[in-house]
């Protein structure tokens, strides 16, 4: 008998440059909120409020609708022990799951070799926007990064010999660093990857119709390109992408920019939402959203400074709503050296994930055992 059950999906939308948990999911109801933020605050009348204590946003009205439909669960003061100020080994922590030393193999990297061994699939995981992160990347996993999927694969009609002598072309520039043998080794297995997965997602927008308008900002587009491959049908099981880099890295003038972030990426999201449901995509996709932390509980009178404690967001049909952890305390005897601290594992966020919806063993990706909460 075929099954018809749709293997389930993940994507991931990353805030890039530590996203201020303070100002997003509001502590409205706590005078300390208002002591630590004399000028970088949202005010209580303003709040979109989820109870007499906490409200998002008020530039987030999409998602707080997604909320009130029960489609958001909101992970409080999520980190991780001994947090790290610096963007880049923050997110290398988030990424590799590695707190105490520097990781080689990013948790979707992990999980993309567990879900396909062999690699036989090359659009298992695939990335939207430049590079490829680190949680992606592991050896011997190919992985897809587009940079735009509208003109991704343009040039991967030249015939296979013309390819074997680009590739050729690569391995003598890069060999003197490398080694020829390893080069050639390694750029005619993830070369030729990655051209056939530029053949196979080249033909995605031509399976994808939809009368949902993005907006045109980078987010909304890349959310529009996730969609796009999700509805096509390749088996991809990971989906990633980033919000420009550092946008969220708010030391100045934050009021005006965290706002305008939060409306692209809260109108995204919900116009990622109509487009699956459109498409009759929605039921085998979840969401998570996070950044690398939180910022400093009081502000520097414009802005924000880096610090810890903060919150991701896991949206979806198949997602119970709600409140997930406790709000960490925002008592002056309860800070982390001015910041918040940090009430839930984000490797037990993951293996919620991994375990409840991806299904697949947590503990060889994220690095052991760890609480996992009932989102899913």
């Amino acid at each position: 008998m075929t099954s018809t059950k749709k293997d389930p999906v993940l994507a991931v939308l990353q805030l890039s440059g530590g996203n201020d948990a303070l100002n997003t999911l509001v502590p409205y109801g706590d005078p300390k909120y208002f002591d630590h933020r004399p000028t970088v605050r949202v005010s209580e009348d303003q709040v979109l409020k989820i109870n007499d204590y906490v409200g998002l946003n008020p530039a987030m009205a999409p998602i707080k609708e997604l909320y009130d439909q029960g489609k958001v669960a909101i992970i409080q003061g999520v980190g991780y022990p001994n947090p790290n100020r610096s963007h880049f080994r923050s997110m290398d922590i988030w990424h590799t799951c590695e707190p105490d030393k520097v990781g080689n193999e990013g948790w979707l990297g992990r999980a993309t070799r567990d879900i396909d061994p062999t690699g036989e699939n090359v659009l298992t995981a695939v990335n939207f926007g430049r590079g490829l992160p680190r949680s992606l990347a592991a050896p011997g996993v190919p992985v897809a990064s587009v940079g735009n999927l509208e003109t991704y694969g343009v040039l991967t009609g030249i015939e296979d010999q013309q390819r074997d002598e680009a590739l050729d072309i690569f391995s003598r520039m890069y060999s003197p660093a490398m080694g020829r043998g390893q080069v050639i080794d390694y750029l005619s297995h993830t070369g030729m990857d990655a051209l056939k997965g530029a053949d196979i997602l080249s033909t995605a927008p031509e399976k994808y119709s939809s009368t949902v308008e993005y907006d045109g900002n980078s987010v909304a587009q890349y959310m529009r390109n996730i969609a796009q491959t999700h509805v096509a049908g390749f088996g991809t099981r990971f989906l990633y992408t980033t919000a420009p880099y550092n946008s969220f890295d708010t030391h100045a003038g934050q009021m005006v920019g965290h706002s305008g972030l939060w409306r692209e990426v809260s109108a995204a999201v919900r116009d990622f939402q109509d487009d699956l449901n459109e498409n009759d995509a929605a039921d085998n996709m979840t969401l998570l959203v996070f950044t690398e932390f939180g910022r400093r509980v009081q502000d520097n009178g414009s802005g924000t400074d880096h610090g810890s404690g903060g919150v991701a967001f896991v949206i979806g049909e198949n997602v119970k709503g709600g409140l997930y952890g406790e709000y960490p305390s925002l008592a002056d005897d309860k800070l982390l050296e001015g910041d918040l601290h940090f009430n839930n594992d984000f490797r037990g966020l993951y293996a919620s994930l991994l375990e409840k919806w991806i299904g697949i063993d947590s503990k060889p990706v994220v690095g052991g055992t760890f609480e996992q909460m009932d989102f899913i």
